[in-house]
């Protein structure tokens, strides 16, 4: 107590008298306990520094972003950090809901990529870039001169060319030295294709660096394979300008007893008497006839217009055959000009001409009654379907959907192709003339729809939705404002033929099963019906009102692969299939 009292004494006269007791609460010494603040930890360095105690003191801190300082601020002015109190949930300043990157924020820049991989790797490249925040360039300025400021993208052509022009330059220099090094014997060496010296001159030689595997003869298997190549190559050139890779002569053979009759009338002429029995047409119920002669599975068949008396069919056994329908029921003459299997046929309007189409990648156009080809067309490319414009005054114009995307257009008088239409992105399948033969809509691979301008290689109409499916056939209505289509999801689909080629949703048949086979689908004459093959040898019928399924017919083993109406007798329908067989139901 007496210290106490002593270090009391010596800074201010102690003005409380002694304590009487020493053992009361008043004499035992003071409680000394830290302050505590509430108020947040704020950096005031800015706020405490003073210039000089007679000065001013800075009460406003430096804003970092302006420009211009108003007096001379020390180091430790300019360096202070930010004011303002710290975040209690930040590491580094940055709080911690304000982050979106490990690194802390990043903002998001409006900057195309092909620009920001252009200025990436002109960086990584010459060392400079421009700087997507103002107009000026950042990185290397002595290369950013020296390269007038191009980047990877845009080296003028010049410069490309001076550049070759010294890599040309180097290597030849390289080469010089080497043979000067090498001395006599490079001369020598320098022809012989098997030496060192020769192989590092032609360094772009595909034999650079394979001395051992050099020979000089070819083994008989090489030559074998050799011959066969040639031979091979040839066959394709040949076949690309028209000929056949394999020679197939074009002949013909009749069947029947007479081309001619008593009256000197043709085989193929239609009998007078032929018109339509009535105006509604029936659903056939039962066989009448079958025609087999053909060895493999047959492709195609058609009517011969108008009359109906006689039926063409094509086949995979490569021969395409016409059968007679009204009175013996035989095969009347055979075509044979095809080396593979027949796609497609169609007749002219007159059906005197008929066309065939093969995989052998050819066209034929033949003379119906003598059997005779007229002409042969062939782009090199195998045509799914060949039509020919239905117009009188326009007989000579041939359309053909290949293989190759295109559909390619012929006049059969010059054999010039005149038009390619060539937008579709698969294999054509299906033309279909619409309004009066001034347009055509075709299918594709491409599971699409495209209208066409006839002669004008320009879609007007592209239909195309992710869920349509491929469609392999399509028949036009006898009434002419609807298209049929055989959708390779089991289904008919109807199209409008006006101007909007809209989808009829109301109207859709179903219940066979064609996925995976180019089944035909047909109508009626009278349009009352529609009917289609399916994979599973049967022929379909609905009714155009209801979309109901009228009647099955089972007329195939495996695939019936395409249906005909018959043109006059309206109660009877022709059906083909794989098995070879053509048979004939009423």
């Amino acid at each position: 107590m007496d210290l106490l009292n002593q270090y009391s004494g010596d800074d201010e006269p102690d003005s409380s008298p002694p304590p009487e007791n020493p053992n009361s609460p008043d004499s035992s010494p003071p409680r000394l306990l830290p302050g505590r603040s509430a108020a947040p930890s704020v950096d005031d360095t800015m706020l405490a520094l003073t210039v000089q105690p007679h000065r001013k003191t800075l009460s406003n801190p430096i804003d970092p972003t302006q420009h211009n300082v108003a007096f001379n601020p020390t180091f430790d002015q300019l360096w202070a950090p930010i004011q303002g109190p710290s975040h209690p949930y930040a590491k580094d300043g940055i709080a911690q809901g304000l982050r979106n990157h490990k690194l802390g924020f990043v903002e998001d820049a409006a900057i195309d990529p092909f620009l920001f991989d252009e200025q990436y790797n002109t960086f990584h490249k010459f060392g400079y870039a421009a700087d997507p925040s103002a107009s000026h360039y950042v990185g290397d300025f002595d290369a950013l001169a020296k390269n007038n400021a191009i980047s990877v993208y845009n080296i003028p052509h010049r410069e490309q060319k001076r550049r070759k022009m010294e890599e040309k330059k180097e290597g030849g220099e390289e080469e010089e030295e080497e043979e000067i090094g090498g001395g006599g014997e490079v001369e020598g060496e320098a022809e012989n294709p098997a030496s060192d010296v020769w192989l590092v001159k032609n360094k772009k030689s595909p034999w650079f660096g394979k001395k051992e595997g050099l020979q000089g003869e070819l083994t008989e298997e090489q030559k074998k394979y050799a011959e066969e190549y040639a031979k091979k190559k040839g066959e394709e050139k040949a076949g690309f300008g028209g000929e056949k890779a394999e020679a197939v002569k074009d002949k013909s053979t009749f069947h029947g007893k007479e081309e001619r009759d008593y009256q000197g009338r043709s085989w193929i002429a239609a009998p007078k008497d032929a018109k339509a029995s009535n105006d509604h047409c029936y659903i056939p119920k039962r066989l009448v006839h079958t025609w087999s002669g053909h060895t493999k599975g047959v492709s195609a068949i058609r009517f011969f217009p108008k009359s109906g008396h006689l039926i063409l069919s094509g086949s995979m056994d490569t021969k395409v055959k016409i059968w007679d329908v009204f009175n013996s029921g035989k095969c009347m003459r055979t075509y044979m000009g095809h080396s593979k299997a027949v796609r497609d046929i169609c007749f002219s309007n007159d059906g005197t001409k008929f066309l065939s189409a093969g995989y052998d990648k050819n066209i034929k156009y033949w003379d119906t009654e003598t059997g005779q080809v007229i002409s042969t067309f062939s782009t090199g490319k195998i045509p799914y379907v060949v039509r020919l414009n239905p117009d009188e005054d326009k007989q000579n114009v041939l359309l053909a959907g290949m293989s190759d995307k295109k559909i390619v257009q012929w006049d059969m008088n010059t054999g010039q192709i005149t038009q390619e239409y060539d937008q579709h992105l698969g294999a054509v399948n299906t033309i279909t003339f619409v309004d009066n033969n001034r347009r055509f809509v075709t299918s594709s691979d491409d599971k699409s729809l495209r209208v066409w301008e006839f002669g004008i290689p320009v879609v007007i109409k592209y239909i195309s939705e992710p869920h349509m499916h491929s469609m392999p056939s399509i028949s036009l209505h006898p009434n002419s404002n609807w298209l049929a289509a055989q959708s390779l999801d089991n289904q008919i689909l109807i199209y409008s033929t006006r101007e909007k080629f809209q989808l009829n949703k109301k109207k859709r048949f179903a219940g066979h099963i064609v996925a995976g086979y180019a089944c035909q689908v047909n109508f009626s004459p009278d349009g009352r019906f529609v009917m289609s093959g399916d994979g599973e040898g049967k022929c379909w019928f609905w009714d155009w009102k209801s979309c109901k399924v009228f009647r099955t017919l089972k007329c195939h083993e495996g695939v019936c692969i395409g249906c005909e109406w018959h043109p006059l007798e309206q109660s009877k329908v022709a059906t083909c299939g794989w098995d070879g067989l053509i048979k004939y139901w009423d």
